[in-house]
């Protein structure tokens, strides 16, 4: 039986698979670079411009630029307007967008157990959150209902701990138990994935703590990194 295109395709580019596979159409949508890095930095709440490419220091403007009209192409991305008195652009995922996050999650979890793998290199604010949503254990998490805040820069994030899960959301926590701040996501990755000793960092003037330390103590215990392939 033949099939009946129901829907008007996005005009295609010249380098499409042509492939009837739904992972090659999703490399046709969103496998080009710098694409789901993109996504990862949309994934928790809309995002400027100059945001995005703040926090994805080795794009250009114009690559940028490229990337998101793409995605608004295909449904990826949406353009929205703050309201006032911001007034201001702002880049979002779509309903189906933030879907991406689960094959994200799946492909960094296996990504990690590579060799390759250097957690030393830099990262967003939004790739720390993803790792922790990524990595968490449900059940070392278990018994946890907490609201935890993280000052990463000039970025916020709301972590919800509760039922073995942990939701994220971009903007300032209201009344968390724990507060992390840091300059750069690595001091808080080092604690959690490099084994940094707390105090260490607080002296180095790394790292802040505030709140619940004993909840902080667990939480860098929830996340474990899979074993690397021999």
């Amino acid at each position: 039986m033949k099939l009946e295109r129901v829907t008007k395709p996005v005009e295609k580019r010249d380098r499409w698979y042509d492939d009837a596979c739904g992972m090659a159409l999703a490399m046709d949508l969103i496998g080009e670079r710098w694409t789901l890095i993109i996504l990862r930095e949309l994934m928790y709440g809309p995002r400027r411009f100059g945001e995005i490419r703040r926090e994805v220091p080795g794009i250009s403007a114009n690559v940028l630029t490229q990337r998101l009209e793409r995605l608004e192409e295909t449904g990826v991305v949406v353009r929205e307007k703050l309201p006032p008195p911001a007034s201001v652009q702002v880049y979002a995922l779509t309903e189906w967008g933030r879907e991406s996050e689960a094959m994200m999650a799946t492909l960094g979890r296996w990504a990690v157990r590579s060799p390759l793998h250097d957690p030393t290199l830099p990262l967003s604010g939004a790739a720390l959150m993803m790792s922790f949503r990524t990595m968490l254990d449900p059940g070392r998490a278990e018994g946890i209902d907490a609201v935890i805040g993280f000052r990463i820069g000039p970025d916020s994030f709301t972590a919800h701990l509760h039922d073995g899960g942990l939701d994220v959301a971009r903007g300032e926590a209201e009344a968390p138990v724990l507060t992390f701040t840091a300059d750069e996501a690595g001091a808080i990755a080092a604690a959690v994935y490099g084994g940094a000793d707390f105090d260490s960092l607080i002296r180095a003037m790394m790292l802040k703590i505030d709140g619940d330390r004993a909840l902080a103590d667990r939480f860098v215990t929830l996340f474990p990194l899979p074993a690397k392939v021999a």
